[in-house]
């Protein structure tokens, strides 16, 4: 079997995986859930009233402020609704499972042993461009 077919055979595996499956439940809730459709909705009205406002040649130092302080509460009444909070939460355990899925690759093409190389072994490098997260 070729690396592309073991590849392949790997992606199988993640959309079997109870994480994925999760995230993928999690995401249709958030799609169907109006309430926070309309959320989603008003932060990207104020995002884009905030980019037209500062635009303008003379802005308005009150009207920006308030602007800021509405999208600032449209985005947390976001990260409080339920589904947002399990979506973020079911991401959070799918992207672990690629962080680490990903690192084991990574190490093992650079020499490590495919055995018992892991995420917890990764080093940093040097350059937080391409980083996964320090340990």
């Amino acid at each position: 079997m070729d690396i592309i077919n073991l590849a392949r055979e790997i992606g199988k595996a993640i959309q079997e995986d109870q994480r994925f499956l999760n995230m993928q439940v999690a995401k249709q809730n958030s799609e169907n859930d109006e309430q926070l459709n309309n959320l989603i909705g008003e932060f990207n009205l104020k995002r884009i009233a905030i980019n037209n406002e500062s635009q303008k040649a003379e802005q308005d130092s009150d009207k920006m402020q308030q602007l800021n302080r509405e999208l600032r509460n449209a985005y947390a009444q976001i990260m409080k609704n339920p589904n947002m909070v399990a979506y973020n939460q079911a991401k959070d355990a799918l992207d672990a499972l690629l962080k680490r899925v990903n690192a084991i690759i990574v190490q093992s093409a650079e020499g490590e042993n495919p055995e018992t190389t892991d995420l917890a072994e990764s080093s940093c490098a040097g350059d937080c461009s391409s980083c996964g997260g320090c340990h």
